[in-house]
C-alpha cells in the first residue's frame, strides 16, 4: 500500500540566529571531543543511518524545539539530517576512491575532481555486458560438434537444462540484488551477506577459481583459433605421424598459452582502463559474428556454399593433403594415381599394395552444407557417441568392411579425439551460459541497480537462450552430420565449421571469435583479481590478507600474480574440453548458493527481506538449486566432489579461525529456527535414560579483577563433556545490574576468554544480584531454555571456609546443595580443584576410584566412563569399591557387582570393603566435642578471627587438660588450635595436657561425663566419616581421582557447620576428590 509523508515545518523561537552561531559551534566541538566513538564495536556495512561516524554532528540538532530529544541526538539523528545523507549517498565501485586519489596526486594543482554519480542504464550497464560474457568460445568452437555428437534433440535438452538453471539463478539473484543496495562485489557480496562469512568465503573463492579457470579456457580458445584456423604454420611442435598430432597440438597450446597469459597479465597490470575501453570492440565482434551466422543460414536456403566432403566408403577423410577426391584420374588418356592414392598405398603405381579398406570401397563427394531445404535435419536428430579414436562415418553411405582394421589409426580419417557421452557434453557446454553475474558485478556503476539488474540479466539470458536454441536447430538443419562431428574442420580443409556456414566469409567468424576470446580472457584476468581482493579485504580468510594489497591506485598486484599462477594450471592442462568441466563446477556451486540464499531468506521471512523484484518464489529457488546440484554430478561426479571438498575445507577453515563478521546472514536465522523447533520438541518429555548425559551448569568464583579463580574447573568440565551436550558457565556479582553493568560485561569477557583457553564449548552467563546466594539460586532455577536445561551442577569446594571471618561462604555452599537437591539436579563438587590435570596433561597408568556407598542413579559409574573418553584420562583404569556391613555376604556382593558392570558394558575392577561394627573411638568423641563447642561458641559470640581462635583454645583446654595448667596456658597463640584433627594430633595434644596436669595421668575414659552430653546423632555421623575416611585413604590415596557419594545436608539448618566438618573429615588425606550427589533419577541402564 502507498505510504504518504507530510513534512511539518517547526519554527525556532529564537530572535537572532546569528548571535548564537559561535557558541553553538563551540558547544558541538566540545561534544565531538568528549563523545565516545559511536557504535557497539561490531563490524558493520558502511551506512548513512544510525551511528554514522561523520563529524558533522552540528547538523543533527539545532534549536530549542527538539530539546526533548537532545540527549538522543548522538545516536538517533533527526529525520532531516537522515534524508539529506540518503539523498547524497553514492556507492562507488571498488578501487574508485584510490584511483581518484592517485589521479589527484598526479595533477599539478592537486585539485579534487568531482565524483561522478553512477549513470549507466540497463542496456549499457547490464544487458550488453551479460551478452558479451555469455556468448563466447564454446559457441564458436564447440557448439557444432556438440550438435553433431549429441543430435538435435539431446543438444536441445542440454541447452534447455543449462539455460533453465541460469534463468532460475537470475530470478533468485534479482531478488537478492533488489533487497537493498548491493555495493561493488556482485555475487560474492550477495552470497556472503545472505549466507554468512563461512559460506560467503567458500563460495566467493569458488567463484574466483571459476573466473580464473574461465580465463584459462578463453586463452586456450584463442590459441586454438590461432594455431588451427589462422596460422597453422606457426606451430612449434609438428607431428610427423598422424597418431602424434594430438600430443603436438597440446604442447603448442601450452607454449603459446603461457606466452599469451603473460602478455594479457602485463596488459591488465599496466592499464585496466584500456581493457575496459576495448570491451565495446570485443562486444561488436561477438554481435557481428552472430549476425554473420544467421545471414549464412538464410543464404543456404537458396544458395548453399560449396564445401565438398570426401568420403571413402562411409568414412570421412581429412583433405589437408589432397585436392581431388579421386583414386585415379585420366590425363591425356593415361590413368594416373592421385595424392589420395599415395596416402593409402605404398607407391604411386597402379599395381601398388594399398590399404584393404581403400581397395574395397569407392570415394564419394558430398556437400558439407546441403542447406536448410535439403532435409539433412532428419539425419541429425539423434546423437552418435563413441570412444576415443572412433571414425566419423556417414551411416547412409554404402561400405565394405575390411578384415584388418589395425592400420586405420594411421590413415587420414576424421576420428574422435576423446570419448564422447552425454554427461561430458553437458560439462563442456555449460560455460557457454555462464556470465550472468556481469550486471550484478557492475552494480556500483548503475544508475538504478534495483531496476537494471533484474531486467538486464533476464533479458540477456532470454536473448542468449534464443540464440542457442535457434543455433542448435539451424546447425542441424544446414550442415551434414559428418561435418558437425568434425571438431577441428579437417574434412573442410581445416576451416572452422561454424565459419563455413557464415556469410560473407569464414574469416568473419574466425577473426570475430579470436577477438571475442581475447577480450573474454582479458575480462577474466581483470575481474578475478578484484574478486580475490574483495574477499581478502573482508578479512574472513586470514591467509589471503596479503592479496588485499596492491599498487598505490588500488590495483590488485598480488592477486593478479596468484590469478596468473592458477590460470597457468589450466593452460598446462591444454585441452579446452578438459578445462571447461572444471570451471563448470565452480560456477554451478556459486549459482547453487545464490538459489539457496534466496530460498532461505524467503522461507525464513526475515524482516529485512523486502525485494523490489516480486517475481520470485522459494520453490523456484529450490528448483534452481536442485538443478545446479544435478548438473554438477551429471557433468562430472569426481570434479563435483573435488569442488565440494574445496568449498567444505574453506568453510571449515573460516569457521575454525573464527570469522569475526556479523552480516545478519540467513544461516543465523536458519539456526535460530532450527534451535526453536528442536527446543519445542525437547520440551515434550524428559530424556530417556539411554540419552541422559550430564548437561552442565558450572558455577564459577571470580577474583577481585573478575578473572576466573579456578580455571582447572573449566578444564575438568571440558574433559568430562568432550564438547558434547550443554555447558553453561555462570557466575554472580554482588550488586544491582544498573551499577554493575560494565563489570558484568568484563566478567563475561574474562570467562569467555578462559573458556577459549580451556577449550570449553558452551555459553556464559553472569548475573548481578543483591547477594551471592540469591544469584546462584537464580542461575540454578533459570539457566537454560525449554528442554535445553542443565541437569547437573559443577562447583568447587570452598577450601577456605574455616579461615574465613564470614560464614556466608559455607552457608552459600550448603544452600546450593539443598537447592540442587530440591530441583532434582545432580551435583558435582571438586575438592582441591587446582591440582586437577589440565587439557595438555596426559595421565599415565593409574586409577579412577569410585566409592559406591549408596545408589544415586548410577551417576558415579557413568562419570568415569565419560572421563576416560578424553585423552587426559584415557590410560586410567576404573576401580569400583563398595562397602559391606556385617550382615552382608561380601563374596556374593562382588559377584553381583561384576555381573552388573558386565551388563552395563563397563570395564572396571571390583572390590568389596568390609566395615565391621566397632565401638566408637575416643578420637571420634573428642572430634565431635570440639566441633560442637566451636559451633556453639561461634553462634553466641561475634568476635574477630583472632579472638574466636583464642576462645576456641580456651574451651578446648578446659576440657582436655587439668584445671591447674589452665591458667598458665590461657593466653596461648592461635597456632595451638587444630581446625582439622588427626589421631596423631589428638594423641600429642592429650599427652601434652597429661604431662602438664598436676592431677597426674588420667585415663581417657574418665572424660565420659563431657561425652555423654554430646548429640549422639553427631557422634554417629562423625564415626561414619572417620571410619570411611580410614578405608578410602588406605585404598585410594594414590589414585588419580576419587569419586565419592556426597552425603546430604541436615534438614535442620542449625547443624550446617557440623555438616561441613563431617565432609572435611571424610575427605582428609585425599588429593583429587569429586563428591557426587545424584539427581534422583536413573542415568545408566543395562538395556540397549
Amino acid at each position: 500500500m502507498p505510504t504518504n509523508f507530510t513534512v511539518v515545518p517547526v519554527k525556532d523561537g529564537r530572535k537572532s540566529r546569528e548571535d548564537d552561531d559561535v557558541d553553538d559551534n563551540n558547544v558541538f566541538r566540545e561534544e565531538d571531543e568528549d563523545a565516545p566513538f559511536p557504535g557497539d564495536g561490531m563490524p558493520k556495512e558502511s551506512s548513512p543511518f544510525i551511528n554514522n561516524t561523520d563529524n558533522d554532528k552540528g547538523n543533527l540538532y539545532d534549536g530549542k524545539n527538539m530539546a526533548l530529544f537532545e540527549e538522543e541526538m548522538d545516536s538517533n539523528p533527526m529525520v532531516s539530517s537522515l534524508l539529506n545523507k540518503l539523498a547524497n549517498y553514492t556507492n562507488l565501485t571498488q578501487g574508485v576512491k584510490e584511483h581518484e586519489e592517485a589521479d589527484d596526486d598526479e595533477g599539478p594543482a592537486k585539485t579534487k575532481k568531482p565524483v561522478k554519480s553512477p549513470a549507466l542504464g540497463t542496456l549499457i550497464g547490464v544487458y550488453l555486458p551479460c551478452l558479451q560474457n555469455i556468448l563466447g568460445v564454446i559457441l564458436f568452437l564447440r557448439l557444432t560438434w556438440i550438435v553433431g555428437t549429441a543430435g538435435i534433440m539431446e543438444s536441445l535438452a542440454i541447452v534447455v537444462m543449462t539455460c533453465s538453471c541460469t534463468m532460475l539463478t537470475a530470478i533468485s539473484m534479482s531478488a537478492i540484488a533488489t533487497n537493498g543496495v548491493v555495493p561493488a562485489g556482485g555475487s560474492y557480496y550477495m552470497i556472503s551477506r545472505s549466507l554468512g562469512p563461512e559460506f560467503g568465503g567458500a563460495v566467493g573463492l569458488c567463484f574466483y577459481l571459476g573466473t580464473t579457470f574461465a580465463g584459462s579456457m578463453y586463452i586456450l580458445g584463442t590459441i586454438e583459433i590461432l594455431l588451427t584456423y589462422i596460422v597453422p604454420s606457426a606451430a612449434i611442435f609438428k607431428a610427423e605421424k598422424k597418431e602424434d598430432e594430438a600430443e603436438a597440438l597440446l604442447n603448442n597450446m601450452r607454449v603459446y598459452g603461457t606466452c599469451c597469459l603473460t602478455l594479457m597479465s602485463l596488459v591488465v597490470f599496466v592499464g585496466v582502463k584500456y581493457v575496459n575501453k576495448l570491451a565495446l570492440v570485443f562486444l561488436a565482434c561477438v554481435i557481428l559474428s552472430i549476425l554473420a551466422i544467421y545471414a549464412g543460414v538464410i543464404k543456404t536456403a537458396f544458395e548453399p556454399p560449396d564445401f565438398p566432403i570426401c568420403l571413402l566408403g562411409n568414412r570421412t577423410l581429412q583433405n589437408h593433403n589432397f585436392d581431388q577426391c579421386l583414386k585415379t584420374m585420366e590425363v591425356d588418356n593415361v590413368t594416373i594415381t592421385t595424392k589420395l592414392w599415395s596416402l593409402f598405398c605404398d607407391s604411386p603405381d597402379l599395381n601398388a599394395t594399398c590399404n584393404e579398406y581403400f581397395t574395397l570401397n569407392n570415394v564419394t563427394v558430398i556437400q558439407g552444407i546441403p542447406g536448410l531445404t535439403s532435409g539433412v535435419i532428419r539425419d541429425n536428430i539423434w546423437g552418435d557417441y563413441g570412444p576415443n579414436g572412433m571414425l566419423v562415418e556417414n551411416k547412409h553411405q554404402a561400405s565394405e568392411p575390411a578384415a584388418d582394421t589395425s592400420q586405420d589409426i594411421y590413415m587420414p580419417y576424421v576420428a574422435n579425439d576423446i570419448t564422447t557421452f552425454f554427461t561430458l557434453l553437458v560439462g563442456i557446454y555449460f560455460p557457454s551460459v555462464t556470465g550472468i553475474m556481469a550486471g550484478s558485478n557492475r552494480s556500483g556503476d548503475l544508475r538504478d541497480a534495483q531496476k537494471s539488474i533484474p531486467i538486464g540479466t533476464i533479458m540477456a539470458i532470454a536473448t542468449t537462450t534464443f540464440i542457442y536454441i535457434s543455433s542448435v536447430i539451424l546447425f542441424g538443419a544446414c550442415i551434414e552430420g559428418v561435418v558437425l562431428r568434425d571438431k577441428f574442420g579437417d574434412s573442410v580443409k581445416g576451416n572452422l565449421v561454424i565459419g563455413i556456414l557464415a556469410w560473407p566469409s569464414p574469416w568473419v567468424i574466425v577473426i570475430g571469435s579470436f577477438f571475442s576470446c581475447c577480450g573474454a580472457g582479458l575480462q577474466s584476468l581483470t575481474g578475478a583479481p578484484r574478486l580475490l581482493q574483495a574477499i581478502a579485504r573482508d578479512g574472513i580468510v586470514p591467509f589471503l590478507q596479503v592479496f588485499g594489497h596492491g599498487k598505490a591506485n588500488g590495483e590488485p598486484t598480488w592477486a593478479l600474480l596468484l590469478t596468473g599462477g592458477i590460470c597457468e594450471i589450466g593452460i598446462l592442462i591444454a585441452s579446452l574440453d578438459a578445462v571447461a568441466p572444471i570451471l563448470s563446477m565452480f560456477f554451478l556451486m556459486c549459482y547453487l548458493f545464490v538459489n539457496l540464499a534466496c530460498a532461505l531468506q524467503t522461507l525464513l521471512r526475515t524482516p529485512n527481506w523486502r525485494p523490489r523484484f516480486k517475481f520470485y518464489h522459494w520453490a523456484l529457488s529450490f528448483l534452481g538449486a536442485s538443478l545446479c546440484l544435478s548438473l554438477m554430478f551429471i557433468s562430472s561426479w569426481y570434479y563435483a566432489l573435488v569442488a565440494m571438498l574445496i568449498a567444505g575445507c574453506i568453510y571449515k577453515y573460516i569457521e575454525y579461525r573464527g570469522a569475526e563478521k556479523e552480516w545478519g546472514d540467513g544461516i543465523n536465522g536458519l539456526s535460530l529456527n532450527a534451535a526453536r523447533y528442536a527446543l519445542i520438541r525437547l520440551e515434550e518429555a524428559p530424556p530417556h535414560t539411554k540419552n541422559w548425559r550430564p548437561q552442565m551448569l558450572l558455577l564459577l568464583n571470580l577474583d577481585s579483577d573478575h578473572a576466573v579463580k579456578h580455571p582447572r574447573l573449566l578444564s575438568f568440565c571440558t574433559q568430562l563433556k568432550a564438547g558434547k551436550g550443554l555447558t553453561i558457565v555462570g557466575s554472580v556479582l554482588e550488586g544491582t545490574y544498573m551499577t554493575k553493568e560494565a563489570e558484568v560485561k568484563k566478567a563475561e569477557q574474562n570467562i569467555k576468554s578462559s573458556m577459549t583457553t580451556e577449550r570449553t564449548k558452551g555459553f556464559c552467563h553472569v548475573v548481578a544480584s543483591s547477594n551471592l546466594r540469591d544469584g546462584f539460586s537464580h542461575l540454578i532455577q533459570t539457566a537454560g531454555l525449554g528442554g535445553m536445561k542443565h541437569n547437573t551442577v559443577l562447583m568447587a569446594w570452598p577450601g577456605t571456609w574455616k579461615q574465613s571471618n564470614d560464614p556466608v561462604s559455607w552457608k552459600n555452599f550448603i544452600e546450593t546443595v539443598r537447592e540442587t537437591t530440591a530441583a532434582h539436579q545432580a551435583l558435582l563438587v571438586a575438592k582441591n580443584v587446582d591440582s586437577f590435570p589440565t587439557n595438555a596433561d596426559r595421565l599415565g597408568q593409574g586409577t579412577i576410584d569410585v566409592w559406591w556407598v549408596v545408589h544415586d542413579g548410577g551417576l558415579l559409574m557413568l562419570l568415569p566412563f565419560l572421563l576416560r573418553q578424553h585423552k587426559v584420562w584415557r590410560k586410567c583404569k576404573m576401580r569400583i569399591f563398595t562397602v559391606a556391613n556385617m550382615d552382608d555376604n561380601s563374596i556374593q556382593m562382588k559377584k553381583d557387582l561384576q555381573m552388573f558392570l558386565y551388563h552395563l558394558r563397563l570395564d572396571a575392577e571390583v572390590e568389596v570393603v568390609e566395615m565391621h561394627d566397632s565401638d566408637i573411638s575416643a578420637f571420634t568423641y573428642e572430634k565431635t566435642l570440639v566441633m560442637e563447642q566451636r559451633s556453639q561458641m561461634l553462634k553466641q559470640m561475634q568476635l574477630s578471627r583472632t579472638e574466636r581462635e583464642r576462645e576456641a583454645q580456651l574451651i578446648h583446654d578446659r576440657n582436655t587438660a587439668s584445671h591447674a595448667a589452665l591458667n598458665d596456658k590461657a593466653d596461648a597463640g592461635p597456632d595451638r588450635v587444630h581446625m582439622t584433627w588427626t589421631k596423631d594430633k589428638f594423641l600429642t595434644e592429650r599427652n601434652r595436657n597429661r604431662a602438664e596436669a598436676s592431677m597426674g595421668v588420667r585415663d581417657i575414659f574418665n572424660m565420659k561425663p563431657e561425652w555423654e552430653s554430646l548429640n549422639q546423632s553427631n557422634v554417629r555421623r562423625m564415626h561414619t566419616a572417620v571410619k570411611l575416611n580410614e578405608v578410602v585413604v588406605n585404598k585410594s590415596q594414590g589414585a588419580h581421582l576419587v569419586l565419592l557419594n556426597m552425603p546430604g545436608p541436615p534438614k535442620n539448618r542449625g547443624g550446617d557447620e557440623n555438616y561441613m566438618e563431617f565432609l572435611e573429615v571424610l575427605l582428609e588425606g585425599l588429593n583429587r576428590v569429586l563428591l557426587v550427589r545424584g539427581g534422583g533419577r536413573e542415568v545408566i541402564t543395562i538395556y540397549s
